[in-house]
């Protein structure tokens, strides 16, 4: 995974008139990856990730990122407050909140084309959250399960 700030360095190299070849040599990338960074460019110039997310994988839907925001800030709040908050806890906070904001309309994606695959299938799993976690460096959730029975 590249960072966006990576990303973004890489984009402005090229417009200086970097070859690719040496911007793969520079970064210890394959070529492939420089050329689709370069080729999703405008997408990722007009990335705006919410406060704390350093790594941007893919270009997501408006509702999901806006909904990773608001997660974020309920999280904290949660903290500061000193709940105990779990990944089952997130995952359906995580769900509650984009389905909130899908009914609202927030983000336009309910005029997409209905062949097209949208985040309207979002499900909060525990991929998502792992993902989540790593995007974020949230680390402070207790776990449930196996893992909350492990020696610490």
């Amino acid at each position: 995974m590249l960072s966006l700030e990576l990303k973004q360095e890489i984009i402005d190299k090229h417009k200086r008139g970097v070859s690719v070849s040496d911007l793969a040599k520079q970064y210890g990338r394959n070529m492939s990856i420089i050329l689709t960074i370069i080729k999703q460019k405008a997408a990722i110039k007009t990335v705006k990730p919410s406060k704390g997310i350093t790594i941007i994988s893919k270009c997501s839907s408006p509702n999901l990122e806006e909904m990773e925001c608001l997660l974020l800030i309920w999280i904290k709040d949660k903290e500061i407050v000193g709940d105990t908050i779990t990944e089952t806890i997130i995952c359906e906070k995580a769900s509650t909140i984009y389905c909130d904001l899908k009914a609202e309309g927030f983000g336009g994606d309910a005029g997409e084309s209905s062949t097209a695959p949208t985040m309207e299938e979002f499900k909060a799993s525990r991929g998502w959250f792992q993902k989540l976690k790593r995007r974020t460096g949230i680390h402070s959730v207790v776990c449930h399960g196996e893992a909350s029975s492990s020696d610490t």
